[in-house]
């Protein structure tokens, strides 16, 4: 639930920003939009998550089902991570930077939706992190972050 809180923070800010400045053309708004993304969602969830992997790894663990002391868990909070570092550099770097960190953190979270859904299906542990708002979140954010990489580049 934590990671749709930063995400409408980020839309929020960003719808916000928009607003003040009065730039109302599709590729500026899909470039501020972006800009809070990568900062928020994909910047500042990166690293709650890789936090939360590495400092609260047994409480996360039980909130997705998994067992205690899974070793792939380190590896999710080390992805985490990087996408959250990759996320905040989009505040320095833009163009293909972002572009590639868009690709990268869709695939990564369409395929942990891919992995939420596989085990609904297999009727593997309903836990609240496993299915719900993360689900949508997983989701939806890739399909949003992607549609705006779109409508930016098309300006070009």
């Amino acid at each position: 639930m934590i990671f749709a809180a930063i995400a409408v923070i980020g839309l929020i800010l960003g719808l916000f920003d928009i607003a003040i400045r009065k730039q109302w053309t599709k590729h500026r708004i899909a470039e501020v939009l972006l800009l809070y993304f990568f900062a928020f969602p994909v910047g500042l969830g990166g690293l709650v998550g890789f936090l939360g992997h590495t400092m609260r790894a047994p409480l996360v663990a039980a909130s997705i089902g998994w067992p205690a002391g899974n070793p792939f868990q380190y590896e999710v909070a080390v992805a985490n991570l990087a996408f959250g570092i990759l996320g905040l550099l989009c505040l320095r770097f833009r163009d293909s930077f972002w572009t590639a960190t868009g690709i990268g953190w869709s695939i990564f979270l369409l395929g942990a939706a891919g992995v939420h859904l596989n085990q609904i299906r297999n009727g593997q542990p309903f836990a609240p992190d496993n299915q719900g708002a993360i689900l949508y979140f997983d989701i939806l954010m890739p399909v949003l972050v992607l549609a705006l990489l779109t409508v930016r580049k098309a300006r070009k």
